[in-house]
């Protein structure tokens, strides 16, 4: 039986194909209907009333005016993607990614489901000033009822049925005019407008708050992008010309309000138009047509929100909310929103209905409209090649649009609205940790690649300031994964938290496998909030690679400021000499890396940092020579390890200690290391003295200019740990 109902009642449509809707009826139709609505009838003349003529026409000029913005923007964004099912979530899903469109939408979907009690509250306003005997709570759920039963059936049955109800609004406008002739008038009496009111029932933006949900049908249209036949002529004509039609009406009813009735009457009478109209049941037909259309209309469209969402994973239980019949109505979408309408009437029964819950509503329209304003004017200011829409707006509009929306929100209710960004920023963070997968690329990379080349530009500019930036940047040349997951924990040590590795794999002919562990390397050390990349070069010689490796880091903005090598006694010492020139050459700092093989790092709680001397000159400048990546080195390593330092001096004249130890202090107290850090003076021959310095899990020298690798393997040996050795580059500075 119920089959046979729903068959009849379902549009044809050719081999089960769904129908696919126009201009006029997807997307003209269901906005105009859904903006002249329950405000429009039952709240216009209160807005007049309470804010007088001039203060109602700037009360609607300025929520058009934002949803006017809004429209264009939609339509920009509408005329450069292929605008999916779900229409805002498509929109900000692609522009921004799932997370920013999923966060977005979870409240907009919402507000949309609470807009179908509250067009049903309108209604039944409506019919009890027809039948002032029947119960409102029996009229508010036998509506309630029916709109599902008919959105249950089908949207095409949904979108027939808005013919004749645009045939009854159409004719209750007529009516309304014709209210303002004698001949038709059932008052008989012309008033003077009132241009400014007094605002008996709360402040110009409560009154604004309430009649914003009149205009929030703009994107009635844009939710049904599923099921246009051309969505991107389809949205921007129908939308737009809605949202024209509308304003002129509004502005016209706010007018004929403010003359045929006397401020008082019009803020106690909510059913105004019914007494002036030249046919009062005419605007009492309109008013239950135009309410049961804008409560059908949002009960067919915030389903489809909720489909696109649960097709990418956003909301809970996805798979079964996904789902819809073989006409495309997603039936399980449409009982959760349903379910959200009845609550939402629920808690709309202990007050005034209307009022309690157009706020509310208009909160999260608000936020919605705030960011796709905001979308179009992201890709307007980043001028990437790919936004090329077909219908162009200046840049002014999307950003009235945008500070309208967010300053209304704020001027309406701060604490709400501040709750509410939190709530999106929270859904955002949960929605990342989800790590969704979406079927498109979005912005958000070319957004922070487009900040990135802005500063790169006026950093370049500028005087050149490194040593202030400096931040541990190195280069890691390996012929293997091995040879990186022998250093991982030390590099680690270095870079975190805001430092990053740039590893350079090279390979032979035939010699591709022992590196190609290397690319899980980025991810391995992103995981531990590190920045990293790698590269991989065919080349037979690993100089002659890692010189054109420097050579091309030379002129890049964001390069390695830093050449990490693990070394050992038997590499070639020449080959090694080779390197630290080039090095120096392309302004890279240097750490040569050679581990006690019996030690490792120890417990990772004790630093040297062996200093030569500086006499005769023991003051500290504003430069140090070959002392400041070693200081620098030290300080990331105990920060990451809660180590403790040593900083250390060898003065064979036993006169010149003294000065030694001042220096060392000093270096302490403007390089501003830890309060733990000790200077220690040694008076003798270095060799002599080296055994007698406290155990450390590293120790840290300096490199000259020429590297002996005999020197390094003995300085393991003696002092029995890891050893690293370090020449500047000239742009760090410990002191800055």
């Amino acid at each position: 039986m119920w089959s046979r109902v729903t068959a009849a009642l379902r549009p044809a449509a050719s081999n089960g194909a769904v129908r696919r809707f126009g201009t006029f009826d997807g997307v003209f139709l269901p906005t105009l209907l859904t903006i002249l609505g329950a405000v429009m009838y039952l709240r216009t003349g209160w807005v007049v009333g309470n804010a007088g003529l001039l203060g109602a026409w700037a009360i609607i000029l300025l929520a058009n005016l934002i949803t006017a913005c809004t429209g264009l923007s939609i339509s920009t964004v509408a005329t450069n993607i292929r605008v999916g099912a779900g229409g805002s979530f498509s929109i900000i899903s692609q522009s921004l990614g799932l997370e920013v469109g999923g966060s977005i939408n979870v409240p907009f979907y919402l507000a949309q489901s609470i807009s179908v009690a509250f067009y049903i509250f309108a209604f039944a306003e409506g019919w009890q000033s027809i039948f002032p005997s029947h119960p409102a709570v029996l009229v508010l759920f036998a509506v309630f009822a029916i709109c599902c039963l008919v959105a249950f059936v089908s949207v095409g049955f949904a979108a027939r049925m808005r013919y004749p109800i645009l045939f009854i609004v159409t004719f209750s406008l007529f009516s309304v005019l014709l209210g303002l002739f004698p001949l038709f008038g059932q008052a008989g009496a012309v008033y003077t407008p009132t241009l400014i009111g007094a605002f008996p029932s709360g402040s110009f933006w409560q009154i604004f708050a309430v009649f914003f949900p009149a205009v929030t049908g703009v994107l009635a249209g844009v939710n049904m992008s599923g099921t246009l036949a051309q969505p991107r002529r389809n949205i921007p004509i129908g939308t737009m010309a809605a949202v024209a039609v509308s304003f002129v009406i509004y502005m016209a009813l706010a007018y004929w309000a403010a003359v045929v009735a006397t401020p008082q009457e019009l803020v106690t009478n909510l059913t105004i138009m019914v007494d002036r109209a030249a046919f009062g049941w005419a605007v009492q037909a309109g008013i239950l047509a135009a309410t049961f259309s804008a409560a059908l209309n949002s009960l067919v469209g915030a389903p489809r929100v909720l489909q696109a969402m649960a097709a990418h994973g956003v909301v809970p239980f996805g798979q079964q909310l996904a789902s819809e019949t073989d006409g495309g109505e997603p039936r399980p979408a449409m009982l959760v929103t349903g379910a959200i309408a009845f609550v939402t009437l629920l808690f709309g029964l202990s007050g005034d209905g209307l009022n309690q819950i157009a706020p509310l509503m208009t909160m999260f329209f608000l936020i919605t409209y705030a960011v796709l304003n905001g979308v179009v004017l992201l890709e307007q200011v980043m001028g990437l090649t790919s936004f090329r829409p077909l219908f162009r707006v200046p840049r002014l509009v999307p950003l009235v649009g945008l500070v309208g929306a967010l300053l209304a929100m704020f001027l309406i209710a701060p604490i709400f609205s501040l709750v509410a960004l939190i709530t999106i920023v929270v859904l955002y963070e949960v929605l990342q940790l989800r790590q969704l997968n979406a079927p498109w690329s979005d912005v958000r990379s070319g957004l922070f690649g487009t900040i990135a080349e802005w500063g790169a530009k006026r950093t370049l500019a500028m005087p050149q300031g490194r040593d202030r930036a400096w931040k541990p940047s190195l280069l890691v040349p390996v012929d293997s994964a091995r040879a990186v997951r022998r250093s991982y924990r030390f590099l680690m040590a270095i870079t975190r938290p805001n430092g990053s590795i740039f590893i350079l794999g090279t390979y032979g002919e035939g010699d591709h496998e022992r590196t190609k562990g290397l690319l899980g390397y980025e991810q391995i050390f992103a995981s531990e909030g590190i920045f990293a990349r790698v590269a991989l070069v065919r080349s037979e010689h690993f100089t002659q690679a890692l010189q054109t490796t420097l050579e091309v880091y030379r002129s890049a903005f964001f390069r390695p400021n830093t050449l990490f090598l693990p070394v050992g006694a038997e590499d070639d010492e020449e080959e090694l000499q080779f390197v630290l020139d080039r090095a120096g050459e392309n302004q890279l700092g240097v750490i040569l890396y050679m581990d006690n093989p019996l030690t490792g790092l120890g417990r990772e709680q004790a630093i040297n940092v062996w200093l030569r001397e500086q006499s005769p000159g023991w003051a500290v400048g504003l430069e140090l020579s070959n002392l400041d990546l070693a200081l620098l080195l030290a300080y990331q390593l105990a920060r990451n390890w809660r180590a403790h330092i040593n900083l250390i001096t060898v003065v064979e004249d036993a006169a010149e200690a003294a000065n030694g130890r001042a220096f060392l202090e000093q270096l302490i107290d403007l390089g501003r290391m830890p309060r733990t850090t000790q200077a220690i003076v040694h008076t003798g021959a270095f060799d002599a003295v080296l055994p007698a310095a406290p155990q450390a899990d590293l120790n840290i020298f300096g490199v000259q200019q020429r590297a002996s690798l005999g020197f390094m393997q003995r300085m393991v040996d003696v002092t029995a740990s890891t050893c690293i050795f370090v020449r500047d580059s000239g742009e760090e500075s410990a002191l800055a």
